[in-house]
């Protein structure tokens, strides 16, 4: 054979090699989104100290976190989201420059906000929500919400009971049915969804002329659920996994979202918390969770319980000045 033809294939096979194998590699993973939720305390100090929104968004930059359910309701006897308005379009266009997005976290302690399930009561769900559309409506595109996440906790409530139980959890399922009543008339498509314990899809409850667990219910009637999934193993019995299987098998029929919500706080057990694990070990237990829903649409990432939480797990507290 000719020499230089001889080269030529050659050359030819060698890119055909190179060009088979490059084929054959997997596409790089991307990794899940990571929420986190900050409550009252902290995100007023976010909003109202530049510095202090700067500092928190660059460590939530360094850890991959991309999405902050920030407080917008009120606290200390202020309410900044109707007070001040503009502080929340400050912090909001500085996270959306960073590639951050943000929703309005609404329930809070300090309002003993689980009462918005009582009748009496549900008016005030839909006001606080009401707020967050209105500031919407009234903000240019780059310094508005993202979402909405409500953690309103029936099962705080002291009159929680076997026998109760059932009329607390209507009254969740119709302050939610309000609340997205509420997001309907405002004419926008701001996403909405609950902070649900992963126990509620082992209740069975008939709403509206249908009876199902709550879990499906609440998942029928909003965007996404950010399922409190507090365990520190990926896998086996009572682990995050098997608790979180009912709700994304659930949202992957329906076209809805979970996102995993995991805990760093102390606590008891042991076993609800990452607490007092080294943090390589939650990355180790957070990539079980990630390659077990990869490529599942109803999978949504994680978010963290909670801020401070979250920042003193890994080490990195936040500043005194903050």
């Amino acid at each position: 054979m000719n020499p230089v033809r001889l080269a030529t294939q050659l050359a030819l096979c060698a890119l055909l090699a190179l060009a088979t194998n490059a084929c054959a590699q997997e596409p790089a993973t991307v990794p899940a989104p990571r929420a986190v939720w900050t409550w009252e305390g902290p995100s007023y100090a976010m909003l109202e100290s530049p510095a202090a929104a700067d500092e928190a968004l660059a460590f939530l930059q360094r850890k991959r976190v991309n999405v902050v359910y920030l407080y917008a309701d009120a606290f200390e006897r202020r309410n900044l989201i109707e007070q001040q308005p503009q502080l929340y379009r400050a912090f909001i266009r500085r996270a959306h420059v960073r590639g951050i997005r943000v929703y309005a976290l609404l329930g809070s302690w300090y309002l003993h906000t689980e009462r918005y399930v009582l009748p009496r009561h549900q008016r005030k769900a839909v006001a606080m929500l009401q707020r967050v559309l209105d500031y919407n409506a009234a903000a240019a595109p780059a310094e508005r919400f993202d979402g909405v996440n409500y953690d309103i906790e029936p099962h705080l409530l002291d009159e929680w009971e076997d026998a109760t139980r059932p009329r607390l959890l209507l009254g969740f399922l119709d302050m939610t049915a309000a609340m997205m009543e509420a997001r309907r008339k405002s004419g926008q498509t701001l996403e909405i969804g609950p902070a649900m314990p992963f126990w509620w899809d082992g209740i069975a409850l008939e709403w509206r002329g249908v009876r199902k667990p709550v879990s499906e219910h609440v998942a029928d009637l909003t965007d996404y659920i950010a399922l409190m999934d507090y365990r520190n193993r990926a896998e086996g019995r009572d682990s995050i996994l098997s608790h979180a299987q009912a709700e994304m098998d659930y949202a992957s029929r329906i076209g809805k979202r979970v996102v995993i919500g995991l805990e760093f706080n102390p606590g008891e057990p042991a076993k609800l918390s990452f607490h007092g694990m080294p943090e390589a070990a939650f990355e180790r237990e957070a990539g079980k969770v990630e390659d077990a829903y990869r490529g599942r649409p109803a999978f949504a990432g994680f978010v963290f319980h909670h801020y401070l939480g979250y920042r003193r797990f890994v080490g990195d507290p936040v500043p005194a000045a903050n």
